[in-house]
């Protein structure tokens, strides 16, 4: 049978794909070697954010007697913690397969095989014995952890991501080698559950890309947690449970239970005969056009696969933009300026739009409103003795142009911001909105009119 799309990767670009392809009416055949939902629902976002909202409610209840509450007696059990994890993971999983089913996607699980295009744009695909051809082909195959190449680190028992879900024993001590998003989210989540964390970071910050004000203030925050930073640090080796570091010239060493690598991810680029397409690719992944269109038209790319945001958001967005222009309705492309960055500590951080960074690099004018996160009544009477920020970055005629956050829920108030960045709009024109009161979205407001 030839098919309309055929899409390789069952993660958050894969099976929207397949759902929004298959909703217009399009015959979709989806391959997954592993299961649906990808790294993001089975070992990434999801599971992480459900590990770290149990350790939200574990540092709530330390803190309970700031809140007039008494929890004298309370414990954790990684056991349960875990199994909640997997019970969330298994119902999403189980609702995707479900969506896939009603929409008519033939799912085939299995390690697809790319053997080529025709002259007539026919894409021939083989799995499990079985070979499928189709008018269109989606590349979303996802990234893999990157496991540098330091000396040492083969032969000890180091973990990634996925090994660090699993665990149901809790390291005593932990090294994490990467400040990143994916390192600072695991430092909050043991550091919460009570293991003593190091965080190595080559860079002279954490959180690289992301607003440095804030980012230097997490890193405060978790300082004063009993976190140890150790920051324009280079791993130079690893024996056995010992980190070996080198800072300006000077050797020393971390010993730990367990250590964490989690220095970035890279597209998953091997194994399916993407070499038999002879696609232009870049420094970073597959290359592709404001469509999600490859060198090759009727084959698209989205998500990690092209390396420019590994982002589940953005893959998201990217799969429903590729299936509309195969349905020929032209839509724009993505505005990836507006596409929000979320680090889902406690407490959270999250920006969108340019950082003051970037507009100091590329000599754009601007000014920068900050007010404490404890000017919101609500932010105050929720978070005991907490502060954050709110930055908002203005042009010269007051144009929106970046937002960065510190203080919970950072995650659910970024997105108003960057829908005023997609806007174009003015502080002035943000400030005819009604916002709800008591809410901690009014420190937006506040933050640029007080």
């Amino acid at each position: 049978m030839k098919y309309n799309v055929a899409i390789i990767g069952g993660g958050p670009a894969g099976y929207t794909a397949a759902e929004k392809a298959a909703a217009q009416g399009l015959s979709v055949v989806l391959f997954e070697k592993n299961a649906l939902g990808g790294v993001c629902l089975n070992e990434g976002c999801v599971p992480t954010k459900t590990l770290l909202y149990s350790a939200k409610v574990y540092d709530t209840l330390k803190h309970a007697s700031k809140y007039g509450i008494s929890a004298d007696a309370f414990s954790f059990d990684m056991d349960k913690i875990i199994a909640r994890k997997n019970k969330i993971v298994k119902k999403l999983t189980g609702g995707i397969k479900l969506k896939m089913k009603e929409h008519h996607v033939e799912v085939i699980q299995g390690e697809a095989c790319i053997r080529g295009c025709g002259a007539d744009g026919t894409i021939t695909i083989t799995c499990a014995d079985d070979t499928f051809e189709a008018e269109n082909l989606l590349i979303c195959t996802g990234s893999e952890t990157v496991i540098p190449p330091i000396p040492g680190l083969a032969e000890a028992p180091f973990w990634t991501n996925r090994e660090a879900l699993q665990s149901k024993e809790l390291p005593s001590s932990l090294v994490i080698i990467g400040g990143g998003v994916i390192g600072m989210e695991f430092a909050s989540f043991f550091n919460s559950m009570g293991t003593e964390v190091h965080v190595i970071e080559m860079m002279d910050e954490i959180l690289g890309g992301m607003d440095r004000e804030i980012s230097a203030m997490l890193r405060a925050e978790y300082t004063k947690k009993g976190v140890k930073f150790q920051l324009g640090t280079t791993v130079t080796a690893i024996h056995g449970n010992t980190v070996e570091v080198s800072k300006d010239g000077a050797v020393s060493t971390v010993t730990a239970e367990k250590i964490l690598v989690s220095v970035g991810r890279r597209p998953v680029s091997k194994g399916f005969g993407l070499e038999t397409l002879e696609l232009e690719m870049n420094r970073a992944g597959i290359k592709v056009n404001a469509f999600m269109q490859t060198s090759r038209p009727n084959i698209y790319a989205c998500g990690d696969i092209t390396g420019f945001s590994l982002l589940a958001h953005t893959a998201v967005s990217e799969a429903e933009l590729a299936i509309k222009h195969i349905l020929g309705k032209a839509p724009q492309g993505i505005n990836y300026l507006t596409v929000p960055g979320v680090v889902y500590t406690n407490p959270e951080v999250a920006g969108v739009g340019k950082t003051e960074e970037q507009l100091q690099q590329e000599g754009v004018a601007y000014t920068s409103r900050k007010l404490p996160m404890a000017f919101s009544g609500r932010f105050v009477a929720e978070n005991e003795q907490g502060n954050g920020l709110c930055k908002i970055l203005l042009s010269a005629d007051g144009t929106i142009l970046g937002a960065h956050l510190l203080g919970n829920p950072a995650s659910e108030l970024i997105v108003n911001l960057g829908i005023a960045i997609e806007k174009n709009m003015t502080a002035r024109e943000l400030n005819s909105m009604v916002f709800p009161h008591p809410t901690v979205g009014e420190i937006i407001k506040e933050t640029l009119f007080t």
